[in-house]
């Protein structure tokens, strides 16, 4: 499977040397990336073998199955549209899909055109047991605990934890758009950004983020917990983010199944 790119920061440049170096998937390639300044980014050609593409239309013509957004939410608003209307996407930069406007534009638009649109777990995980556990429309709660360094999250510096939000998802996605991916993909896996109960904790003992879910329903309860480390590459970016594009490409490529 050839794989085209937006975007070529640190996740991009994660994705390419796990695919594009000494040939580790010869069956999963990055074909061609998408920026906005080719000279900027002009040694990525030599280096991954790669083709650079400044106009979207010559982008989607080229020699690819499907296209990866690793860029951020504005890409996403003003690219995917377009995007999907030729090719399935995997889209990681899921904040654009709280804005329900563009979220249902986004849907009418791959069931219109029949190409998917995969949805990777970000920092998070546990989602294909939200989703089979909601498969009758039966789970009750699913709420969401949040621990992150205090520096990221408030300027003033604090001894002690401070609870910078408690309610709904649907809220603490508008209060902080850059800092709680993870509620936005718990809420489009299970019972919606209305019903996610979510919390905030800016904790300045700790150095790593950290989240806690627990979920209740007729299946029963399930609680679990991670702790994000940073890619190496890059202390703003979720390891496991990263990870979880490339464990989605490469399930896309199995023919035998696992979860979901």
């Amino acid at each position: 499977m050839k794989v085209g790119l937006i975007g070529a920061g640190a996740i991009a440049n994660f994705l390419l040397k796990e695919l594009n170096m000494e040939n580790k998937h010869d069956d999963l390639q990055i074909s061609s990336i998408f920026v906005r300044n080719k000279e900027k980014y002009q040694t990525l050609e030599e280096k991954y073998g790669v083709t650079l593409f400044t106009s979207l239309e010559e982008f989607l013509a080229s020699d690819m199955d499907i296209v990866v957004e690793a860029a951020n939410i504005e890409a996403v608003k003003t690219l995917l549209p377009e995007v999907i209307k030729q090719k399935e996407a995997v889209l990681i930069s899921i904040g654009a899909l709280a804005d329900e406007e563009f979220s249902q534009e986004i849907s009418e638009l791959a069931q219109r055109y029949h190409h998917s649109i995969h949805l990777p777990s970000g920092a998070v995980g546990g989602l294909d047991l939200l989703q089979n556990a909601h498969a009758l429309g039966t789970v009750t709660d699913v709420a969401l605990t949040t621990r992150k360094p205090a520096d990221s999250l408030i300027d003033k510096k604090v001894e002690e934890e401070v609870t910078v939000f408690e309610g709904k998802a649907v809220d603490a996605i508008k209060q902080f758009p850059k800092n709680i991916n993870v509620s936005i993909v718990l809420s489009l896996a299970g019972i919606g950004m209305e019903r996610t109960k979510v919390k905030i904790i800016a904790d300045p003992h700790i150095e790593k983020n950290m989240h806690h879910v627990e979920i209740k329903g007729d299946f029963g309860e399930a609680a679990f917990s991670i702790t994000n480390n940073a890619l190496p590459e890059n202390p703003k970016t979720s390891y496991l983010a990263a990870m979880s594009i490339l464990g989605t490409l490469k399930r896309m490529e199995n023919k035998v199944q696992i979860g979901g």
